[in-house]
């Protein structure tokens, strides 16, 4: 009895098993589906989201239905997938979604019909439901009212930014400074929001001499409490300021163009999330960055010997030889060190005995620009010559300069220098003569010496015989090169003339060219080649362009130059006999001797015997 129950059950579940089964299927293919949403009613000009949501990750083969011409896709499908977990319970489930998205343009007023999208889910298709849009108004005021609420949007969204949540402070290190003092001003920035970008420059300042401080791009934040409140600050520029001019100088307020990410509230941030998009807006603002006074002091009563320099500086000289010969170079030194106005200093003067040539100095710049001013050393190379031997005392350089620091002139010394000086190259009487004749600074010179050569008072050359002659031969020569220099031009300005000048030239040419090709046994290039030197002859000749170029032209251009029958029919029988020598069976190489000698005597013929009449 048990055995026959048992049977009986394992029956039943052999049928059951497979009912179950297609149960699960048949669920499994119902719930799957795929949901189209789009506005009903837009406006014409409007731009909406086009979405098709199919409630699974496994789709493939997605295609919309045949969109309207009148709604203007702007972009899509924009694929995104969405996954969800719950747990339940304890049982845990899991659900997930594709969306494709549009996004279009309504450019037409109607009632348009979106047919049903197809996709392929899990192996099976699905289609979506049909859509029906009505799109209403004008462009015009369609685009009217739409620019009006996004203005009034992001008005809206700018005013949420008070001076409270983004603002900017200025700061100088020196409020009182003296003439060509450096001053450090520095634009920071407060911020409770989200900044992601500012751009603002410092204008041309008449009354400054203006550096900006290299800062990095990546700026970065740091945490700093004002007025009780944690804010984000940075420092955004740094200016170097020259004050050029005294008395209270402005520095003028800026306005800095900052963009900010701001949280639109008008947007559901799920909705914004499973629908690809974001639930921020980047709002415009404008951050005005307030302005300065400073108070320039004047410099007291300045040295005659003053070098322009403001700051803190030191003075180095030196030279590079101690002992050198009579003409022979030696190189001074001078490197001025500090801080301040470094760019607007004047080299230190060298004095030089009278007997020393000194030249340019070059100048090397070993500067840069920090937040104290402008740093470093300017280096002054100068080259000096003595010209006679001895020993020289060299004055030592001063520098002079305004010290800030103590609010006074300061004089810097290098130590004397001491140049001994040999004797050059060259014998010691010329050397001796010459130093007795050199009369520097002196508006006598010494007397000519050597043989003098006098004449007659009144003898001069201008207007003499010699004067008129040269004269005159002068004139007929210019008269002559004017005459063929213009004519030169006329002929070249005829460009029909010049052609034919130049055909016989180059024929020539491409005749040289076509005996190279002969000697190295190249029969196609040759071919080419003496076509080319008798067909571009021809052309230039009678000014017969590449189109019009044939057997036919070429015998009635020269008829009507009256060139007789005779030089037209070697001409023709030359072109004739290059075309059919280089298919005629027989010695390739005399061919093309026969070819090269025909050409030849072709276009001298023309040149030589009978001329072309132009």
């Amino acid at each position: 009895m048990k055995n026959n129950t048992t049977d009986r059950t394992i029956q039943h579940a052999q049928w059951l098993i497979p009912l179950v089964a297609m149960l699960l299927m048949s669920v499994t293919t119902f719930g799957q589906h795929m949901v189209g949403r789009a506005p009903s009613q837009v406006a014409v000009g409007e731009q909406f989201r086009l979405t098709y949501t199919v409630n699974t990750d496994d789709v493939n083969d997605f295609r919309a239905g045949n969109i309207p011409e009148a709604l203007e896709v702007l972009m899509g499908p924009r694929t995104s997938t969405q996954s969800s977990f719950q747990m339940i319970n304890g049982k845990t489930s899991s659900s997930s979604s594709v969306t494709f998205t549009y996004i279009v343009c309504a450019n037409k007023a109607g009632n348009y019909t979106i047919p049903a999208a197809r996709a392929v889910a899990a192996g099976k298709q699905i289609h979506s439901n049909v859509l029906h849009i009505r799109v209403s108004g004008s462009a015009s005021s369609s685009q009217q009212g739409r620019g009006q609420r996004s203005e009034n949007h992001g008005s809206a969204m700018s005013n949420r930014i008070t001076g409270n949540t983004l603002f900017m402070k200025v700061s100088a290190n020196k409020r009182r400074v003296h003439e060509q003092e450096p001053i450090l001003l520095t634009y920071k920035v407060y911020t409770l929001v989200n900044l992601t970008s500012l751009n603002g420059k410092m204008p041309d300042l008449k009354s400054f001499y203006t550096r900006e401080v290299p800062l990095p791009q990546q700026k970065s934040f740091h945490v700093e409490t004002l007025n009780g409140r944690p804010y984000r600050t940075v420092t955004w520029q740094q200016y170097v300021m020259f004050p050029q001019t005294t008395g209270r100088l402005e520095i003028p307020s800026l306005d800095y163009e900052g963009m900010v990410m701001l949280e639109n509230r008008d947007v559901d941030p799920f909705e914004a999330f499973f629908n690809g998009g974001s639930g921020y807006t980047e709002v415009k603002k404008i951050i005005k960055a307030p302005g300065l006074t400073i108070t320039v002091d004047p410099l007291p009563a300045r040295p005659t010997n003053f070098s322009g320099g403001v700051g803190t500086f030191s003075l180095s000289a030196s030279l590079d030889k101690q002992e050198v010969k009579a003409n022979d170079p030696v190189t001074m030194r001078i490197v001025v060190s500090g801080v301040g106005n470094m760019k607007l200093i004047k080299q230190p003067a060298v004095e030089l005995p009278k007997d020393f040539d000194q030249y340019d100095a070059k100048i090397t710049d070993k500067t840069k620009l920090s937040t104290n001013g402008i740093e470093g050393s300017m280096i002054y190379d100068i080259l000096i010559v003595p010209r006679h031997q001895g020993n020289y005392e060299l004055k030592p350089i001063e520098f002079v300069y305004f010290d800030t620091k103590t609010g006074s002139y300061k004089t810097l010394r290098s130590q004397p220098f001491t140049l001994k000086v040999a004797k050059g190259s060259g014998s010691s009487s010329a050397t001796f003569a010459s130093e007795e004749l050199q009369q520097v600074n002196k508006d006598i010179r010494f007397i000519k010496t050597g043989e003098v050569n006098p004449r007659m008072l009144g003898d001069t050359f201008f207007a003499s015989t010699a004067y008129w002659t040269i004269l005159v031969v002068l004139l007929g020569i210019f008269v002559t090169l004017f005459v063929a220099f213009r004519q030169r031009a006329i002929d070249q300005a005829n460009v029909v003339k010049m052609r034919g000048k130049r055909a016989n030239k180059v024929a020539i040419r491409r005749l040289r060219t076509a005996a190279k090709l002969l000697k190295a046994d190249k029969q196609n290039e040759f071919y080419d080649e003496v076509l080319r030197a008798l067909w571009g002859y021809v052309g230039d000749k009678l000014n017969i362009p590449v189109a019009e170029l044939s057997r036919e032209n070429i015998s009635q251009r020269l008829g009507d130059r009256q060139v007789d029958g005779e030089t037209i029919k070697l001409f023709i029988g030359a072109l004739d006999e290059c075309e059919f020598a280089r298919y005629a069976p027989g010695d390739a190489h005399g061919n093309m001797n026969k070819v090269y000698e025909a050409a030849i005597e072709a276009i001298t013929y023309i040149e030589k015997g009978r001329e072309v009449k132009s």
